[in-house]
């Protein structure tokens, strides 16, 4: 197996995140202790640096060989999280957001962060198409955290009239208040039966996704031991 390798400075951080977690692991006390000192070495007044900076004795390493690598999991995935929220410069949203009237449509497309992509169905229930897009936007929104997928009612807009049946389902795409698609009764563009993998394929013909993420580290590593 290939040692791990911890970077000058990166060793105390994890000793740290080790302590905060144990709480919730089944650790023996003496462990527990060992955990701790590990932690929160005792600092001598004549070496406090050196003694904070030192390196792992035979008995730290061997208890991290034998209870870490479930921690270890975590921690990674912790720095990988902090590093992506440094490397992001917008938000992150959860589930499809439903809108209840024209004038939280034009908040949502006016005040959005500048780099958020938003994806807008206008449907009306009945119509042909809107249900199974509606499930498909729930898909991809799981699979584009950083996009932000709307719906609103073509009634509750308040634009019943622009939007009549034969133009429905419609998505709009904006971005930084920008209209970057209109795509007026949208499922002529896609198979009677369609599933989120054509919607997400036509909306990256136009370039209007950003990449996915990376898999997490906890679904990697799992792949790699099965």
């Amino acid at each position: 197996m290939t040692p791990i390798l911890r970077p000058k400075g990166v060793i105390n951080d994890w000793r740290r995140f080790k302590l905060e977690s144990m709480e919730q692991e089944n650790l023996s006390p003496a462990k527990k202790e060992l955990l701790r000192q590990m932690s929160s070495p005792s600092r001598p007044k004549d070496d406090s640096r050196a003694n904070l900076n030192r390196k792992m004795s035979v008995q730290e390493y061997e208890l991290l060989k034998e209870e870490d690598e479930g921690c270890l999991k975590k921690y990674r995935r912790r720095c990988m999280q902090e590093m992506h929220d440094k490397l992001s410069f917008g938000p992150r949203f959860e589930g499809v957001h439903d809108l209840d009237s024209g004038e939280a449509f034009l908040e949502v497309i006016e005040k959005e962060h500048h780099s958020t992509v938003v994806v807008v169905h206008i449907f009306k229930i009945g119509v042909k198409g809107c249900e199974e897009l509606n499930s498909c936007l729930d898909c991809l929104a799981t699979e584009y955290p950083t996009v932000k997928f709307c719906r609103i009612d073509a009634v509750a807009s308040g634009a019943a009239e622009r939007f009549s049946d034969e133009f429905l389902p419609t998505l709009l795409v904006y971005k930084a208040g920008e209209l970057l698609g209109n795509f007026l009764a949208c499922t002529q563009h896609l198979n009677e039966e369609f599933f989120a993998t054509d919607v997400e394929a036509f909306l990256n013909s136009y370039g209007l996704l950003p990449e996915k993420e990376l898999p997490a580290v906890e679904d990697e590593e799992e792949n790699d031991v099965e």
